[in-house]
């Protein structure tokens, strides 16, 4: 396993705080929807967005420990 670049270190970062963002508008919407079978899916897409979110995370800690401690030239 290589360590990742910087350019694949900002597309994760990007990618966590956009599922983040999905997580939280999602939540919001299935807290203010009233029909139950509309809610169950919204739900649904509040647990699928929280597990991208932790595979995201989940592959960032995988390569800290390969990581370069300091900057590259």
């Amino acid at each position: 396993m290589q360590a990742l670049t910087a350019k694949e270190l900002e597309y994760l970062a990007d990618s966590m705080s956009n599922e983040d963002l999905l997580i939280k508008q999602c939540a919001v919407a299935a807290a203010t929807i009233t029909n139950p079978s509309v809610k169950q899916v919204i739900t649904g897409m509040v647990d699928m967005h929280a597990q991208h979110y932790n595979q995201l995370l989940s592959a960032l800690q995988q390569h800290q420990s390969i990581a370069p401690t300091a900057p590259q030239a």
